[in-house]
């Protein structure tokens, strides 16, 4: 009996034994593999947490990566009867903690939708770390070029136009962005005023000094007003160039208007032989007239050439009194 239960005692000890075994195994790799879930995960997440965080900082760093592009201003430093000359301001801002670089420039002119003049500028410098800078783009409009292709533009007219450009940078992180910028306004298509010789008075005649004064009529054939600063012109008279005038007087000729100066001048008529005096006389009173006016406008200051070929004038002489005298030779 002692051998009958003590079999099945150890049997059932054993069993027993292996019983609570087995659950001691099962949990203890239940518990293990839940500890390295757990440590996986942690650590994953705090790898997840360094890159965002690490994230975060470079975007603070960096401003958030884009930097900002505006047309500041837009200059014509010269403009005249063949081209004109316009330079774009643009200020960039760099917020980032490294230098980025401008690859290229890319720029259009148009006017009511039609392509006046495009061009690429390409490797235009480098915009410093976490700073600002002005870029002068330069740009020419050709007139002649202008005429040919738009027959409607005419001379002295004013047209809208619309200035696009896109400026290429390249930027850490973000690698090449394109900053598009837009600008609108004006500009003249000058023409040179009309001019004639209305009238000289002579002041004072003698053979070694005569002194006489130009009447001059100048008028604006543009659509906006002319600020006359000065003008300087080259006279003849039948054919003989008696000198050079200046004005140094300013006036202002209104658009479409007309406007008379009196130009000084000097000249020695024993120097020009029969022909001036046959002028002088009646016998003729043909002249030429050829100079530049200097004039401010709305678009900037200009030089604009005048000039009158074959043309014919009245010779007055001065009274004593101050009035002029009706008669046509002096």
């Amino acid at each position: 009996m002692g051998g009958h239960w003590t079999g099945p005692g150890l049997v059932q000890d054993q069993e027993g034994m292996s019983s609570s075994d087995k659950p001691e195994k099962v949990d203890r790799g239940t518990k293990e593999e839940k500890d390295d879930k757990e440590e996986g995960g942690g650590f994953m997440d705090k790898v997840k947490d360094f890159i965002q965080d690490t994230g975060e900082k470079i975007e603070d760093a960096i401003g958030f990566g884009k930097p900002t592009a505006d047309v500041t201003e837009i200059h014509l430093p010269c403009i005249n009867l063949d081209k004109a000359d316009i330079v774009v301001d643009v200020l960039i801002k760099n917020p980032n903690p490294v230098p980025i670089p401008l690859i290229d420039i890319n720029y259009l002119i148009e006017s009511d939708g039609r392509k006046l003049v495009s061009g690429l500028i390409p490797d235009a410098g480098t915009i410093h770390a976490h700073g600002e800078e002005t870029v002068k783009i330069p740009l020419t409009l050709i007139y002649d070029d202008i005429k040919s292709t738009y027959n409607d533009i005419e001379p002295g007219s004013i047209i809208p136009y619309r200035i696009k450009v896109d400026l290429l940078v390249d930027v850490p992180v973000f690698g090449r962005l394109t900053l598009p910028l837009e600008k609108t306004g004006e500009i003249p298509v000058p023409y040179k005023p009309d001019v004639d010789l209305d009238k000289i008075k002579f002041e004072s005649f003698s053979f070694e000094e005569t002194v006489a004064v130009l009447h001059v009529k100048i008028e604006n054939l543009n659509d906006f007003d002319l600020g006359l600063n000065s003008l300087d012109c080259e006279i003849w008279l039948s054919d003989v160039s008696i000198g050079c005038a200046e004005l140094g007087k300013s006036a202002t000729i209104a658009k479409k208007g007309i406007s008379y100066v009196d130009i000084p001048i000097t000249f020695r008529p024993k120097d020009f032989g029969s022909a001036l005096w046959d002028m002088i006389r009646g016998k003729g009173t043909g002249y030429t007239l050829k100079g530049n006016v200097h004039v401010d406008t709305p678009f900037g200051a200009m030089k604009l050439p005048i000039s009158k070929e074959g043309g014919t004038t009245k010779l007055k002489k001065k009274k004593e009194d101050g009035g002029d005298d009706d008669d046509d030779e002096d």
